[in-house]
């Protein structure tokens, strides 16, 4: 069977940054499926030659090395380009028609890419589905929906019914990048694949996890979008949460992509309600010294950048063990990391200098960009009598692997094509998901609010959230990634 992907909202920047860069290497790799036509679609007026010409500027800025001339006149005969507004039915209807033509009366299974403004994204499933592009006598259909789905629960909701009015649930791969990483994965593997670490990883041995996404840059120039959604909308209801779901999931029968999304269902579902004096005692918002002299945002502006929550998740595996989730913009770095932090031995025989408690062990899982993975454990000082300090096991993927790590979206591309669905969202966890947030959102804009702290930008984000994990008996693993000769990535 032939394939066809269809991106819609060609002409935007996630187009040529990561679609088709993530294509043009799955190409060069032999992992596209033959033969496979790539179809841009947006209103921009543009000749299939036009269309390419453009792409190949931009995928050899981003595929670096990888791009040559060669390969690239080979891929480029696989692009073509459909002019026409979403929003109007008779473009759409027109797309349709060009695909038949295209594929040439073919059975072709065909991906339809949504990389437009989500405030399209029901208009053009309507659309879509009004010219039978969701049919599936001459092929497979399958659409991928980027985020934000949805900006509350509401419209969650109603996005998903109007997705089912066109397209069966399991035609539906709602995408958050993050997923596509190879050290996300990797924690699956670690979990799962090893059983040194099974039996330690529950209350009974970790005292606390903390899932940090750190942004160094600002706002810049989506200082529009950012102040309406504000770091929650846009980093915890997606990624903060798919990674927190990852690490507290229980091991699924098999690697299906039903019952790995059943086990990270669960975990949501098991994450107690925030409810009155919670949201005083259990979250802090910040907002960087500045953001209200960012382009867009408004001058009184009560927009949080940085947010830190602790949330519970009630099972027998992890009662009692704290879930610290944060993440911020223009903070020390840029940094992508969960540490597992183990509780102290129950008894020390040694004696630890007095000035400080000895530290328990850490397994730090750096996702981006220096990714590894670090187990911090105490050890003897040669000399020293028994004088402890703690060192690390330091497993780095670019050393251990020559290969370049592969862009997310080369992975979940090839996984929708394919229909594995594993590192998609299903439309329960779309929902559960904003149903832990929406309170949270709502106390904020409620005169009950944490008080909204101003940070200095380049810090690790308000001096308030080391005071209160510290009055919790807590710290903060505040390291940035080390880089040593790290290659580039593609």
């Amino acid at each position: 069977m032939s394939h066809s992907v269809v991106i819609v909202g060609a002409s935007g920047d996630l187009t040529s940054r990561k679609l088709i860069p993530a294509l043009y290497l799955l190409h060069r790799k032999g992992r596209l499926p033959s033969p496979c036509r790539i179809v841009g679609f947006s209103r921009s007026s543009l000749s299939h030659d036009e269309f390419r010409n453009q792409l190949a500027e931009a995928v050899g800025r981003h595929a670096g090395d990888q791009f040559t001339t060669e390969a690239w006149q080979a891929f480029a005969q696989q692009l073509f380009y459909c002019a026409g507004d979403i929003a109007q039915p008779a473009d759409v209807a027109r797309l349709q028609q060009f695909l038949t033509d295209l594929e040439d009366k073919a059975n072709a299974s065909r991906l339809y890419y949504l990389s437009t403004l989500p405030s399209l994204y029901e208009q053009a499933l309507q659309n879509m589905g009004a010219a039978g592009m969701s049919h599936e006598e001459n092929g497979i259909r399958r659409v991928v929906i980027e985020k934000p789905f949805g900006s509350d629960l509401p419209t969650a909701k109603r996005l998903n019914g109007v997705a089912h009015q066109v397209f069966s649930e399991q035609q539906i791969y709602r995408i958050d990048h993050y997923l596509g990483k190879e050290t996300v994965q990797n924690l699956l593997v670690l979990r799962f694949a090893n059983s040194i670490f099974e039996p330690v990883w529950n209350r009974n041995y970790v005292d606390h996890v903390q899932i940090t996404v750190a942004e160094e840059v600002r706002v810049g120039r989506r200082g529009a979008y950012y102040d309406q959604s504000g770091v929650l909308r846009d980093m915890f209801q997606n990624h903060l949460l798919q990674l927190m779901m990852i690490t507290a999931m229980e091991c699924p029968a098999r690697y299906e992509a039903g019952l790995v999304r059943d086990e990270k269902v669960k975990v949501l579902q098991a994450i107690r309600p925030l409810r009155g004096a919670d949201f005083a005692r259990d979250t802090l918002r910040g907002q960087y010294a500045g953001y209200l002299k960012e382009e867009g945002v408004a001058a009184n502006s009560q927009t949080a950048t940085c947010a830190v929550l602790k949330l519970h998740v009630d099972n027998w595996r992890w009662q009692g063990v704290p879930f610290y989730l944060r993440s911020g913009k223009a903070m020390s770095c840029r940094t992508t990391q969960i540490v597992i932090q183990f509780r102290p031995p129950p008894h020390l025989m040694f004696d630890v200098n007095a000035r400080r408690e000895m530290e328990a062990n850490r397994l730090v899982l750096q996702i981006q960009p220096a990714e590894g993975i670090q187990l911090h454990f105490q050890t003897k000082v040669p000399d020293q009598g028994m004088r402890l300090r703690m060192t690390d096991l330091d497993f780095r993927f670019h050393r251990e692997y020559t290969e370049p790590i592969p862009d997310s979206y080369q992975r979940l591309l090839l996984d929708a094509m394919n229909g594995d669905a594993s590192l998609f969202a299903r439309n329960d966890e779309v929902e559960l998901a904003w149903g832990i947030i929406d309170p949270i959102l709502a106390a904020w804009n409620s005169p009950a609010a944490p008080p909204l702290e101003i940070y200095p930008a380049g810090e690790w984000g308000p001096e308030g959230a080391a005071a209160w994990i510290r009055q919790q008996g807590r710290d903060w693993f505040d390291v940035c990634p080390v880089f040593h000769d790290v290659p580039g990535q593609t």
